[in-house]
């Protein structure tokens, strides 16, 4: 497997520069725009190579493919979805039907779906025919928290290696032959194209890479947690805890401000940390940090015990608040954690 792991990266390497002069050629370049942090004019689809490159290490590579056509047909759905937008830019109505399609196809085809969970204390929880809908709406929010990251060089890059690190992991130690070597080989397809994206970055990954990894990250993590405890079932939202955190308040933001949820706007949490004063590369290395950390924070959880899990994720809730609130990811007004503790200082002091 180690052979094919270097094969794919080698390739990625190759793959990346060709995929650049393509990039100008059908002119799938990013040009500058008031909410873009780039200052020049860059070539996108640095996504396709990364799916090529993937693809030629997983179809040449000793795994079962078995029952992967469904999978892999929902990554091509994707993958045309990404290439048509950084072409002509889709509307978000026309790229959530790419997202649903895809999402569609892996689950009602290819049968990956979350059929159950045992609630602690309660008892076990048949999802029926609401296991689909589920599903698909778990597969669409993860490709859609990774695409409203992407937004600094070498940013969801980085997101992605980490979380599909630790899935696989995650995948090594429950004897899962499948998800770890498909999560490796993902890894070092998007380790490839990073020796080019990150800081400054000649290539972007665009939609089309963005889409993909969210993707693939979202039926990994459903084909290695699936039908498990409501505990183990928190173990991908932890490891993707950066992205979904910054989608989530980004909600909550837009419904605050009254503004469609689809809106764009430049309160993302790499936004706000730079309006604190870190400069972009600084901002991608502390969000890695986090990432880390919550990578390292979701193995713990998986060992714990229940009373330990849900005072784990009682800190975690607490953190991401506090972190929420101290660069102002929902607004400079929303700060109820943070004046309670000013409170409490003040009675002391």
């Amino acid at each position: 497997m180690l052979v094919w792991i270097i094969i794919t990266f080698c390739v990625g390497l190759i793959l990346i520069p060709l995929t650049r002069k393509f990039a100008y050629l059908v002119n799938a370049v990013d040009v500058p725009r008031e909410r873009h942090l780039h200052k020049k004019s860059t070539p996108t689809l640095g996504g396709l190579a990364i799916f090529i490159s993937f693809s030629i290490g997983y179809f040449l590579a000793p795994i079962d493919r078995s029952n992967m056509l469904p999978i892999y047909l929902g990554a091509v759905i994707i993958i045309i979805t990404g290439l048509i937008d950084d072409l002509i830019e889709l509307s978000p109505k026309l790229k959530l039907v790419g997202q649903l399609l895809a999402a569609i196809c892996v689950t009602t085809w290819g049968h990956v779906l979350i059929k159950f969970i045992n609630i602690p204390f309660y008892g076990t929880i048949h999802f029926g025919y609401f296991a689909v809908p589920i599903s698909i709406i778990w597969i669409v929010a993860i490709i859609n928290a990774l695409n409203l990251i992407d937004g600094l060089d070498g940013l969801a890059g980085g997101i992605s290696i980490i979380a599909l690190m630790t899935i696989a992991g995650m995948a090594l130690l429950l004897n899962d032959g499948f998800v770890a070597p498909v999560a490796f080989l993902l890894v070092v397809a998007v380790l490839a194209f990073m020796f080019f994206n990150f800081p400054p970055a000649s290539i972007f990954m665009g939609d089309t890479g963005a889409l993909f990894l969210g993707y693939m990250i979202g039926v990994l993590s459903l084909m290695g947690f699936k039908n498990v405890t409501f505990i183990s079932l928190l173990v991908p939202l932890i490891i993707l805890g950066v992205p979904l955190s910054d989608t989530f308040f980004a909600i909550i933001r837009r419904l605050k401000e009254k503004t469609p949820v689809t809106s764009a706007d430049r309160s993302h949490i790499h936004h706000r940390l730079m309006a604190l004063g870190f400069t972009p590369k600084q901002t991608v290395l502390l969000i890695y940090c986090m990432a880390l950390l919550f990578s390292i924070a979701s193995f713990i959880f998986s060992f714990s015990t229940t009373w330990g899990s849900v005072i784990l994720l009682i800190l975690l809730c607490f953190l991401i608040e506090t972190v929420v609130e101290f660069i102002g990811l929902v607004g400079p007004d929303y700060r109820p954690i943070l004046n309670v503790l000013q409170k409490i200082h003040r009675k002391r002091s």
